[in-house]
């Protein structure tokens, strides 16, 4: 396991494992992302309250779940940064950042969207809301951090420590309904024994969480092996690819 880790890590083997799945994950990503959506604008029923305003819900929670699933994702990888200090941590880190402000961005527009005819306007200071704009703001911060400091091994370092510090913001953004009784409904999804959402929405939901998933992956891996050249550049192995016409 620990020579796999290894040699997975290793930037060669990651470029070229990365650019033999980028066509399989556009096409994967593709499908999930017709048939979520035609599943949730279509077949699914309009909500007995809200009417057909739900259906913005199928890009707004997905959207939502990946801005906190992204962040978690580069807090690991800022532990790996400042324990075995491996270059592709760094890479995934800073590739994840423009990624999942992205993601934390369609959050709150889409959500602005629902909240003006459920709530009479576009912006209300709710717990979430506001745990959810910092949210925005820390990735931000680790892209800026970044591109401030030239010597990319120490602004790696940095970028980690804000990671994991920012990472306190992901439960406080997950349980704020709870904890302050927020605008914002309670957990559907996730009441696996007993979801309050009907399987005619829940489908074409889940299927919108995958195509997004599966977007994260591809840009990641794009982004990755982009900025893997750039680092390595004057290495022996990229300097082989040149050659080769494979970059």
């Amino acid at each position: 396991m620990f020579l796999w880790f290894h040699k997975f890590g290793s930037p060669p083997h990651f470029y070229r494992i990365a650019g033999k799945w980028i066509p399989w994950l556009a096409g994967i990503f593709a499908v999930f992302l017709l048939s979520g959506l035609y599943g949730g604008l279509f077949l699914a029923p309009a909500d007995y309250q809200q009417g057909e305003s739900y259906r913005i819900i199928f890009i707004h929670v997905p959207a939502a779940w990946m801005s906190l699933f992204i962040y978690v994702a580069m807090a690991f990888c800022g532990v790996v940064i400042l324990v075995w200090r491996m270059k592709l941590a760094e890479v995934v880190l800073i590739s994840s950042a423009p990624i999942g402000a992205s993601f934390t961005f369609l959050a709150l527009a889409t959500g602005s969207l629902w909240g003006k005819p459920m709530w009479g306007t576009w912006w209300v200071w709710d717990a979430r809301l506001t745990s959810e704009l910092i949210l925005l703001f820390l990735y931000l911060g680790v892209i800026g951090l970044h591109s401030a400091i030239d010597d990319k091994r120490i602004a790696s370092r940095a970028v980690a420590i804000l990671a994991i510090v920012g990472v306190v913001n992901i439960p406080i953004i997950h349980y704020s309904v709870e904890w302050w009784h927020s605008l914002h409904q309670g957990p559907t999804v996730t009441k696996f024994d007993k979801p309050s959402i009907h399987w005619s929405m829940l489908i074409p939901l889940l299927l919108m969480a995958l195509a997004f998933q599966t977007y994260y992956v591809l840009a990641l891996f794009q982004r990755s092996r982009a900025e893997l050249l750039l680092r390595e550049r004057n290495s022996k192995w990229v300097e082989e690819l040149g050659r080769s016409g494979n970059v």
